[in-house]
């Protein structure tokens, strides 16, 4: 069986023309978060890793929940060299 492939996934929604960024904003977290995610939200933009197939599954949850809160752009980072796996002994990470 192959390996499964990891990915990290910098995520930036823009609210266009809202009042409010947050909602928006909340519901690409909630949408991640329910695939089984942990995304780290940020000021400027959310990041989460995960098996690629699950990720991707969860951004596209995710804009189309951002999208229920009115006109939204979304970009996307997605690089299978900045995950992190278990630690290895001696407490040091080892990256792919």
């Amino acid at each position: 069986m192959p390996p499964t492939l990891l990915v990290s996934v910098q995520i930036s929604v823009y609210p266009l023309r809202q009042e409010r960024l947050s909602p928006a904003v909340e519901a690409v977290r909630h949408a991640l978060e329910d695939r089984g995610l942990q995304p780290q939200v940020g000021p400027m933009s959310t990041v989460v890793t995960g098996e690629a197939a699950v990720v991707f599954a969860a951004v596209q949850d995710a804009f189309g929940r951002a999208a229920t809160t009115g006109q939204v752009v979304m970009t996307l980072t997605v690089s299978n060299a900045c995950p992190v796996r278990e630690p290895v002994p001696g407490g040091v990470l080892e990256t792919l």
